[in-house]
């Protein structure tokens, strides 16, 4: 039977760039969960006896909230739920789902790096049936029917076992409970040649950061690779990720870098993030930016079976750094830059525009689902090596050596106070105009303006993307506030200088930036604005 609940909206339930995030308790507030989701269901069009995947990364309420979910789309008239055992689903292992079933779409559960546990993040994001993020027609729908929404929906049905697999009803709706890993590792085997990695006899350090690509990599690296047990690191997924932060870059990461810095280190480290969307790679002795990755990967891609065919375009995001566009030209394929946030790829991705999209947060992936994919990016890596016969610096020596080096380098500011991170936005954008030929030191500023994109395939237009200051010479800082915490704004600042082939290409990063962020700095008034001296993290 269907009970509809009368409900009241809240004002804050804005989606980011990747869904709804914010703090447990907020999302424990009477009706606040439930006012969200059945927004979500207002705005799909042809729900009725249509299927839908709901998993998440197992933080802290994921299974309460999968519970209430399933009971809505019951009460909603969907015709199939399929969730993954235990409440797990990757967000890549999410996307393959979806399509792989045609479901209309899917609810991932995750705040993805945020932190996990009872004082800490929550989020909902709705993803649609190509397996992608909602765009922002959609995502605008939702914001506006949570304005409005005055019920929601469920049915009276008790809580199911999470952890059995098969199928159970809910409302007179069929609810299938799966295996999490094996879809999507049987994806992975179409894609790479494992009995190369196998033959490769490499070593590798893995951290699972105690997030959901835990199982995941035990499955596929140590049981159908064969790397030793042991190899992955914290691979139990708890909900509150074992008090530690899961974003895989070098200062939460730490001892995973410890671990490849040292005499003995083994050929390969990687890690993922909360949802397992994300990466970070380092080898024996080298640690390889997200940016360097992207484009690192591209140039070996043909390498692996599932890419022999060549790349159709390379896509990135406008604050990742350019490495990729080099390899695109060298290549000779498109070289696509868009706004951050995943769903942006999907048009490219869904219109055979594009093969492989990156982004400077640790985010890689290709056209085999419609997500970033942080197991799939060390895959990749893993078979490069195999064939290569190389280290990892090695190739990345390789890689600079023939397109020149792209120093990088992101500086977050958390938690900076909302008012002072517009101000500070407000004046950068009123000073655009002046910027131009004006002097930081030994840079001169050649062009500045708000990134705006302009869809190549639907022809839609995303303005405000971020603030980008071009120095002659190419190097360039980047200045945007993410739409991913929980609190406040994070101030980003992305900083670069290109050296081309035969310039300084094996010095410290801090040391060649050390100008632009002085330049930043003078540029954007940032101690001025927010009273910050230096940034929260470094990536």
């Amino acid at each position: 039977m269907i009970r509809t609940v009368p409900t009241t909206p809240y004002t804050d339930q804005k989606p980011g760039t990747s869904g709804l995030r914010k703090k447990v308790k907020v999302f424990q507030q009477p009706n606040y969960a439930e006012n969200f989701v059945q927004s979500v269901f207002d705005v799909v069009d042809e729900k009725a006896g249509a299927t839908l995947v709901i998993g998440g990364d197992g933080r802290f309420l994921n299974r309460e909230v999968i519970q209430v979910a399933i009971r809505m789309a019951a009460a909603n008239g969907f015709g199939r739920v399929v969730v993954g055992r235990g409440g797990i689903l990757s967000t890549p292992a999410a996307s393959h789902l979806i399509r792989k079933r045609g479901a209309i779409g899917g609810l991932i559960l995750s705040a993805s790096h945020n932190p996990g546990g009872p004082d800490e993040d929550f989020g909902i994001k709705y993803n649609i049936a190509n397996g992608g993020p909602a765009p922002e027609k959609v995502t605008d729908g939702i914001l506006a029917r949570t304005l409005t929404i005055d019920r929601w929906l469920t049915v009276e049905a008790d809580d199911i076992d999470l952890d059995a697999d098969g199928v159970v009803e809910v409302g007179g709706m069929p609810v299938e409970v799966v295996d999490p890993v094996e879809d999507y590792a049987a994806l992975m085997e179409t894609l790479f040649d494992f009995d190369a990695i196998r033959a490769a006899k490499l070593t590798m350090a893995f951290d699972a950061m105690s997030a959901v690509t835990g199982p995941y990599a035990t499955e596929i690296l140590e049981g159908r690779l064969g790397f030793a047990k042991g190899t992955v690191r914290n691979g139990t997924p708890l909900p509150d990720f074992g008090g530690q932060h899961p974003d895989p870059n070098l200062v939460h990461a730490h001892e995973l870098y410890e671990t490849m810095m040292a005499p003995d280190a083994p050929d390969f480290g990687a890690a993922s993030d909360g949802d397992g969307d994300r990466n970070l790679i380092i080898g024996r002795h080298r640690f390889v930016t997200p940016s360097d990755s992207l484009a690192m990967l591209a140039a070996n891609a043909h390498l692996a079976k599932g890419y022999t065919g060549g790349l159709k375009g390379i896509a990135r995001s406008m604050p990742t750094s350019a490495a990729a566009d080099r390899v695109a030209e060298a290549l000779g394929i498109p070289a696509f830059e868009t706004p951050t946030g995943w769903k942006f790829f999907g048009n490219l991705l869904d219109a055979g525009r594009a093969t492989i999209c990156g982004e400077e947060s640790a985010g890689t992936g290709s056209d085999h689902v419609r997500e970033k994919d942080g197991l799939w990016a060390v895959l990749l890596w893993l078979n490069i090596l195999a064939v290569r016969g190389e280290s990892v610096d090695a190739i990345a020596r390789d890689h600079w050596a023939k397109f020149g080096r792209n120093y990088y380098a992101r500086h977050d500011y958390e938690a900076v106070e909302s008012d002072k991170a517009d101000a500070l936005m407000a004046a950068l954008r009123g000073s655009l105009a002046t910027l131009p030929g004006t002097q930081f030191g030994d840079l001169t500023v050649e062009s500045a303006d708000d990134f705006a994109y302009t869809d190549p395939t639907d022809g839609s237009v995303s303005r405000n993307q971020g603030v980008r200051v071009l120095f002659e010479g190419g190097s360039r800082v980047v200045f945007r506030l993410s739409g991913t915490g929980t609190s406040g704004a994070t101030l980003r600042v992305y900083l670069e200088r290109y050296e081309a082939v035969g310039g300084d290409l094996d010095r410290e990063t801090g040391e060649m930036l050390a100008d632009i962020v002085a330049a930043a700095d003078a540029i954007a008034g940032i101690v001025k604005f927010t009273g910050r001296t230096a940034p929260d993290v470094v990536t």
